[in-house]
């Protein structure tokens, strides 16, 4: 790739670069903007490994970006699939109290639900539960009928498809090695060539942090990668799970625990549990970045964060090395499942954004810093608001880059 001049550059090809990238270039045509992918193929690591659920908002602290993107971002990821043909399905979800002891949070999450304008919830007793999902056993459930599943590689085609029409360049196969500011400007020197670029956006997820590193700042945050294993079950089982299946998650972890999600090709997934990964794209237990483990070692905020959650962190690691443990968690969801109910199957890495005191961060982060914006947290619910955060990124930048037309 030769040399070339261009307004803004975008690093990362998921998602959320792609919707940026999109929406910029509706807002503000004359704008050349390029988007830089390190993968050959974009949508490679946590967007291509996103489990497909359109989220409703039901979680989310009302008033944080997560529960206000969410909310607006699904309405507009359905206009969207609507308006370019691209199947979605709104299957519904009951979030669903097996114990008495739940049902306080349980009632907390419906009054967040509430608050958030989630559209069409109800709380449910053991009798509608039955009708909705017949083999799941719960005390009460809350349920959510407007979330619904898609395949979000699809979304980004059409994303990228978009932002090529409008006369948006997309590399793949080109990592950022190094970023320098001169005279103004921004030089991104990569694999395949130099890009001068005016402006720069990092949506650059598991190696978001590193980007910030390369330009040379500072940073209170750094990501810790998280692996979702998954199960699948068995196809004489799919009749198992109608829709969306969630347990009551802890409230003072940011993961939803081991649930059923119903995919659009028709499988049905058991999982994720949450297990720390030993490399940022560590799919499996023998992905191994010895630079990259140390690097999370070396982080005062991994230690203070193990410390406040090692008693979680033993659960999340027992149910990686046990199908045994994997099955009972899901049992208390679904008591007649068994086993051999259940075939392995992906899974994902989360990039989780951790601060200095070990806090998760639980909402999103998008920061600027002089011409560049930096989305640095931004795990789920972030596929189903990606079109709302697009726009706000764009509103940041139209701002901070003083963008025309």
């Amino acid at each position: 790739m030769a040399s070339k001049q261009y307004d803004i550059a975008i690093i990362g090809g998921g998602i959320l670069g792609l919707a940026t990238a999109m929406q910029l270039s509706h807002s503000y045509p004359r704008q050349r903007i390029i988007v830089l992918e390190k993968e050959q193929e974009l949508a490679r690591h946590q967007t291509g490994h996103n489990s497909g659920v359109i989220h409703s908002g039901l979680y989310y602290r009302p008033g944080s970006a997560k529960a206000t993107f969410c909310v607006d971002g699904a309405r507009r990821m359905r206009e969207f699939c609507d308006n370019h043909d691209i199947k979605y399905d709104l299957v519904g979800k009951v979030v669903v109290a097996t114990r008495e002891e739940e049902l306080p949070a349980l009632d907390t999450l419906f009054e967040r639900g509430t608050a958030n304008g989630v559209e069409g919830i109800e709380m449910i007793g053991q009798e509608e539960l039955k009708e909705m999902e017949p083999f799941t056993q719960g005390v009460r459930a809350i349920r959510c009928p407007m979330t619904g599943i898609v395949d979000y590689k699809e979304v980004c085609s059409a994303y990228a498809t978009e932002f090529r029409e409008s006369g948006g360049d997309i590399v793949t196969g080109t990592r950022v090695q190094k970023i320098a500011r001169s005279n103004g400007r921004t030089l991104l020197e990569t694999t395949q060539g130099d890009v001068d670029a005016g402006h720069l956006i990092n949506c650059a997820g598991l190696q978001a942090d590193v980007i910030v590193s390369r330009m040379g700042l500072p940073s209170d945050v750094r990501i810790i990668p998280f692996r979702g294993e998954y199960y699948t079950l068995v196809p004489e089982k799919h009749h198992m799970v109608k829709g969306l299946i969630y347990p009551v998650p802890n409230p003072l972890f940011p993961f939803l625990g081991v649930h059923f999600t119903r995919r659009i090709t028709g499988e049905v997934e058991a999982g994720p549990n949450a297990v720390l990964a030993f490399a940022r794209e560590g799919y499996s237990k023998r992905n191994i970045n010895v630079p990259e483990f140390m690097g999370t070692l070396a982080y005062p905020g991994f230690w203070r964060m193990a410390k406040r959650y090692w008693k979680t962190g033993m659960g999340e690691m027992q149910r990686s090395f046990s199908k045994r443990a994997f099955t009972k968690a899901l049992q208390k969801l679904m008591p007649e499942l068994q086993e051999s109910d259940l075939a392995p199957a992906g899974s994902g890495v989360r990039a989780q954004a951790v601060d200095r005191k070990g806090n998760l961060l639980d909402d999103f982060s998008i920061v600027e810093t002089g011409d560049a914006i930096h989305v640095l947290n931004a795990p789920s619910p972030a596929a189903t608001s990606s079109l709302a955060i697009a726009d706000h990124i764009v509103g940041l930048a139209s701002k901070s880059f003083g963008l025309e037309g």
